[in-house]
């Protein structure tokens, strides 16, 4: 009973964080909105235009502030992403092949019906087919915080179906940008990165329980990956995986302490900051053609049918199949509520639409940004209106 009581505080103190994170992000995603499109604009773009420099010696790492935001707090949005994994594979949810069937299921098929929607609508343009990846991506804190508003109406083993797929789907989405989102590599760096994994493998393994050489070790491959070519963030959840969960003796897991000190800073800093950053969409000169353009509509569709379809079709497959059963307690509508839910991409497809289309640079940055916003928009109104109608009214007493 002792070691039950820690669990539910855990996911508790979870899911409450997250709520919280999602109201955050909506803040200021709808705060960077009014900012870009009011006299305060040029501010707004001069703000995440400031360059800022570190150098030491001859090494010098000279970005806007943007990237800054994108490459560098948002590593450690990855490395708290690689710690749960890490977590839930060694020690939860992901350890046991009957608990991963039914939401591995579920995230392979939120991932790849919306790449093929938004290919099929963009197909005829290489350079827009480059966004395949946007749709794919599910926002966990929005999610749950949809979620949270229905309060016990929802059993907990749909909040933990959605938790444990949206981490499947941050793995997926990591896979992603690690072998489609990569620039020119540079040899020398990865060997430099390298060298620093194999530093920080020979460390578990003679079983270094103290984190801060973990963490200056991890701030050097960082580095490296930065100037390598694969994106910068990837140096978080490989650092991730090096720091043991498990000690020898007696001391508190070095993952777990990492994991609760990251936790606060990356869902009421570091995400909201990215959304902030991300989310400013300029709506000077928009019209209807600008929602119906491929881009922005193979978005918007991806997320809100695209996640919809393969989420709940492939759920439904598994659990006809007798590969897996529903969730404790939930039905069928419930569930698809929580398909549709899955469509919320947000901070992980502002994320991968940096990437396929940089900012300031590329014609679909600002379309690929209204998609999001107008996919994930929706995904939050219908999923949160379909999930309450399927979980009744709410207990009175």
């Amino acid at each position: 009973m002792e070691s039950i009581l820690p669990v539910r505080s855990l996911l508790t103190r979870f899911f409450r964080l997250e709520a919280a994170s999602g109201l955050l992000l909506i803040a200021a995603a709808v705060l960077a909105l009014i900012i870009n499109n009011s006299p305060l604009s040029p501010v707004y773009g001069a703000l995440l235009d400031i360059p800022v420099a570190v150098q030491v010696g001859a090494l010098e790492i000279a970005k806007p502030l943007l990237l800054w935001i994108n490459d560098g707090l948002m590593a450690l949005f990855f490395l708290l992403i690689g710690l749960e994994v890490k977590r839930e594979v060694l020690d939860g949810r992901l350890s046991k092949p009957s608990q991963v069937i039914l939401p591995a299921t579920a995230a392979l098929g939120g991932m790849v019906v919306p790449a093929m929607i938004y290919w099929f609508i963009n197909r005829d343009n290489p350079a827009a087919v480059a966004g395949w990846a946007i749709p794919t991506a599910t926002d966990i804190a929005f999610a749950l915080g949809v979620l949270a508003l229905l309060g016990k109406r929802v059993p907990v083993s749909l909040k933990l179906f959605l938790m444990t797929l949206a981490i499947i789907d941050d793995l997926g989405a990591i896979i992603v940008i690690a072998l489609f989102y990569s620039d020119t590599l540079s040899s020398a760096s990865l060997m430099l990165a390298a060298a620093c994994l194999v530093i920080l493998l020979a460390m578990n393994r003679s079983g270094v329980s103290n984190l801060g050489p973990y963490l200056v070790v991890g701030l050097i491959l960082w580095v490296c990956v930065l100037k390598s070519g694969v994106h910068a963030t990837l140096a978080g959840v490989a650092l991730a995986l090096c720091i043991p969960l498990r000690t020898r003796h007696a001391e508190a897991s070095p993952l777990l302490a990492l994991e609760h000190a990251l936790q606060p800073w990356v869902a009421y800093v570091i995400l909201p900051l990215f959304a902030f950053a991300n989310a400013g969409v300029s709506l000077v000169g928009m019209s209807v053609d600008s929602f119906t353009h491929p881009v922005t509509l193979g978005i918007a569709v991806g997320l809100v049918l695209g996640k919809t379809v393969g989420v709940f079709g492939l759920t439904w497959l598994a659990v006809k199949l007798r590969l897996a059963a529903l969730p404790s307690g939930a039905s069928w509508g419930q569930l698809l509520g929580v398909a549709i839910l899955c469509g919320i991409g947000f901070t992980m497809s502002l994320f991968v639409g940096s990437l396929a289309f940089e900012p300031g640079s590329s014609a679909y940055a600002g379309m690929d940004r209204m998609g999001i916003l107008t996919g994930s928009f929706f995904a939050a109104l219908i999923g949160y209106g379909v999930t309450a109608m399927a979980s009744g009214k709410p207990d009175t007493d």
